[in-house]
């Protein structure tokens, strides 16, 4: 009697040939190498509207084979021995077909890059990533702007941001089974923050009672982990957020998961206040896990 082995997870991944569509590829290749995924190059073409004039079908079929010409190239940047195929995808909207393909494929989470604009080894959004991080309806990874410059990235640990109220959705659960499937470290952070003009004496006590506060908060939250993973929990502080957010650091082979904003309808990917903070700050791939139907709550 035979058994059917596992299906394979897949990424979508969205492509343009741009350095930020090279990016997008190179943190699929991470993922993929970590987890045995199988990649989905994907790009998306907006249907040419008939006018009455002979011509729109070659005009059409012109651009989709500029498309697929597009994909080759791209796909020429994945190592041959990750499972790969290109889809040439018609849709009005980038992001629609994008999604849409995803989900036929049933795809673990999509990846693109940023934009070309901004600071190098930072995040800057542009049309399609924003409108993903504010619709995707399954977890959306962006590689930083220069991602695909990075030699010999190795995916090693996932910081997870832990939100410290109860409103905001938790990206541990969905952290935590991508952490066992792709065998990375653990890193549990809060970030702790007053945002207060002041820096005296009052404001610096407040501060650490809600330091300690919160780092107990996440030694609960690691004893509940049922898991092998090395687990390291760190609470990042300072008088402001982004001061707290500049006392974290990276390496090359870090990823970060946060989770939805509560404004956000449920099991879709909308980046809050906060993640957007930690988005502009870090140098690390980022994953916005959507939001779950139950609302994150503290351990008791």
């Amino acid at each position: 009697m035979s058994t059917d082995s596992p299906a394979r997870p897949r990424l979508t991944v969205g492509y343009l040939a741009t350095p930020s569509g090279d990016d997008g590829i190179a943190l699929a290749v991470a993922i993929a190498r970590k987890t045995g995924a199988a990649i989905d190059l994907v790009c998306v073409v907006h249907p040419v509207p008939y006018d009455g004039h002979p011509g729109v079908e070659q005009y059409q079929a012109r651009l989709e084979n500029q498309a697929s010409a597009w994909l080759a190239a791209g796909a020429a940047r994945i190592p041959d021995d990750i499972e790969t195929r290109t889809v040439v995808v018609v849709d009005e909207s980038f992001t629609d077909g994008l999604i849409g393909l995803a989900q036929q494929a049933d795809a673990e989470m999509i990846v693109v890059g940023g934009t070309g604009d901004g600071l190098i080894s930072r995040h800057t959004l542009g049309t399609v990533s924003t409108e993903l991080l504010h619709s995707a309806p399954l977890p959306v990874a962006l590689a930083p702007r220069g991602y695909a410059d990075r030699t010999e990235v190795a995916l090693d640990m996932i910081t997870v941001a832990v939100p410290v109220k109860p409103t905001t959705s938790n990206p541990l659960p969905f952290s935590l089974t991508f952490a066992e499937q792709a065998h990375l470290d653990l890193r549990l952070v809060s970030l702790v923050s007053l945002e207060s003009p002041f820096d005296d004496d009052v404001s610096r006590s407040a501060r650490a009672r809600r330091v300690e506060v919160v780092r107990d908060l996440l030694e609960k939250t690691r004893a509940t982990v049922n898991s092998d993973l090395d687990i390291e929990v760190l609470v990042a502080d300072g008088p402001t957020l982004d001061e707290a957010l500049d006392n974290l650091r990276w390496d090359d082979n870090d990823l970060v998961a946060v989770g939805s904003g509560h404004l956000g309808a449920e099991n879709r990917v909308f980046l809050g206040s906060t993640a957007a903070r930690i988005l502009r700050w870090t140098t690390a791939p980022v994953l916005v896990v959507p939001r779950s139907g139950d609302p994150a709550s503290p351990p008791s």
